[in-house]
């Protein structure tokens, strides 16, 4: 049957199981007494993560004031570790999340997000109470984990060391793997490890259990608090089932002067690039500056999440109107 242009991607029993997976994560924060919380969507500040773009809208200002231009949030991050920072204690928010440039089978410019963050936490902590979140999400008790090492999962699988190798030995384990066009790319480093990583090892990750990948190298700590080692390894980690990525977590830099030098270092980077040069979330380092506790937090696509508990194949199917619909 033909689905006309007003109708909605997702049928009627995939809107009752995303209420149903709503309601369960709300009861599950509940009983642990995490606090949901809610936050704005719309910022002067960006991100400054190369690898994400934001959108914006304009504000007419206030009476006597001029328009301003406003970004959409690409995760509500900052304005909850300003809350954790003022003393909230644990805290979640779901909310909707948006990344320009993002379109595929696995990809929607707007998408859910449930994030959330324990002061006081280790990593290990977190990554024991996502596994206890996605079990009583999907309605699996007994689905298993494995938790795999960033290094040792290379040296595995493609013979390569990620903290030593050079972008020559990281192009010919592409094209050893069997990369298409591997000889016409240029990428840095970590490009490199971005596209192996996507492209040869995030498919065999999460079969039949959850797999959370961790220890990456410094160079991706993005938010993450930095392990002296030796390897120093950025304390974060990815969840990954079905070989799909459904979480991030960090074990949080909480100090605002490594903080400041990491976003002035992804400043340059777009400006090698050419990519537009947002303005940095003062507010957010003032937050660091008072002084945020010791944290752990992540962030865990929800959309992806009903996908693997639906078997869906494509995003869209678990979304009532796709952005070309909306």
């Amino acid at each position: 049957m033909t689905i006309q242009p007003w109708q909605p991607s997702a049928g009627r029993d995939v809107l009752r199981a995303r209420a149903r997976m709503l309601q369960r994560l709300r009861a599950f924060f509940a009983e642990r007494g995490v606090l949901e919380v809610e936050t704005p969507v719309l910022s002067r500040a960006a991100v400054t993560d190369p690898a994400l773009a934001s959108l914006t809208t304009a504000w007419a200002g206030s009476a006597g004031t001029q328009s301003e231009r406003l970004y959409l949030q690409t995760s509500p991050e900052l304005p909850m570790k300003r809350l954790v920072a003022a003393g909230s204690g644990p805290i979640y928010q779901v909310c909707k999340v948006f990344r320009d440039g993002e379109r595929g089978r696995r990809h929607h410019p707007e998408f859910s997000l449930l994030e959330w963050y324990r002061p006081g936490w280790t990593l290990d902590a977190l990554i024991d109470e996502v596994a206890d979140l996605v079990r009583w999400l999907l309605e699996r008790p007994a689905l298993g984990v494995e938790i795999v090492r960033y290094r040792d999962l290379f040296r595995e699988h493609l013979d390569v060391d990620p903290w030593c190798a050079e972008v020559d030995a990281l192009k010919a384990a592409g094209r050893l793997a069997g990369l298409g066009g591997c000889d016409r790319l240029e990428l840095d480093r970590d490009g490199w490890l971005d596209l192996l990583m996507s492209r040869c090892l995030e498919p065999m990750l999460g079969r039949d259990r959850m797999t959370f990948l961790r220890d990456y190298p410094p160079s991706q700590a993005a938010l993450a608090r930095l392990d002296p080692g030796p390897p120093s390894v950025a304390a974060r980690f990815e969840l990954y089932l079905d070989g799909m990525e459904l979480a991030n977590g960090f074990d949080e830099l909480t100090d605002a002067q490594p903080q400041r030098a990491r976003f002035a270092a992804d400043l340059d980077k777009r400006r090698e690039a050419g990519l537009p040069q947002p303005p940095l979330d003062e507010a957010f380092l003032a937050a660091l500056e008072s002084g945020m506790p010791p944290t752990a937090g992540v962030a865990l696509g929800l959309d992806r999440l009903l996908m693997c508990k639906l078997g869906a194949e494509h995003i869209d199917a678990v979304l009532a109107f796709p952005v070309e619909r909306a």
